[in-house]
């Protein structure tokens, strides 16, 4: 514990003198100039999976949101709370973000729960929000293969919001169904020409 907070520090430290120190400094550019990033990522919380990391980007470069199994809900406007809609919504109609990119990865937990519903009686939460992506499928595809049909699921769902549609019917935003395998460190897209995931 105390080593990784003390590499934690050390981070920030080094965050300061690279992104923060002096008037021409990202940090400062970004005080006076907002937020303008043309790349939305919505990524799994898993610790492994980190999109700023992986893709090697600044800090205004990537409006991201993280939930378990980077998974996007159908439009369903009422009054419940909307966490990650609101955040596409932010995005999408007010950032105007070029491309939404959905990051699933290898090795995901929450696929895996999904997968197993072995502990759908000792949550209060992730069991319910893992359902959104539930599919028909073959009983024996593995935890990888799922994931890679959740995005597709995801990709789906994106097409229920309005302003999504309208945005990738006017060519105004492009979608990218990402998959991220860890032990590799290799990034595929889907392609829908060959209905396949391919190397990046």
């Amino acid at each position: 514990m105390e080593y990784s907070l003390n590499k934690m520090l050390r981070g920030y430290q080094q965050f300061r003198m690279k992104y923060a120190e002096g008037d021409q400094s990202i940090m400062h550019y970004l005080s006076h100039h907002g937020q303008q990033p043309q790349v939305m990522v919505v990524a799994c919380c898993d610790s492994r999976v980190d999109p700023a990391l992986i893709l090697q980007c600044d800090p205004g470069d990537l409006f991201v949101v993280r939930n378990v199994a980077n998974i996007i809900p159908p439009y369903e406007k009422d009054e419940a709370h909307h966490g990650t809609s609101a955040a596409l919504e932010f995005g999408v109609r007010f950032l105007k973000v070029k491309h939404l990119v959905l990051l699933g990865h290898s090795q995901c937990g929450g696929i895996q729960t999904l997968l197993t519903c072995k502990h759908a009686n000792e949550n209060d939460f992730i069991s319910n929000w893992v359902s959104i992506i539930d599919s028909d499928c073959d009983e024996t595809m593995s935890v990888d293969e799922y994931a890679k049909l959740a995005i597709k699921k995801s990709y789906q769902n994106c097409l229920t919001f309005p302003w999504v549609k309208a945005q990738l019917q006017s060519k105004q935003l492009a979608i990218h169904q990402w998959y991220f395998d860890i032990k590799a460190g290799q990034i595929s897209a889907y392609s829908e020409v060959d209905g396949k995931f391919q190397s990046l």
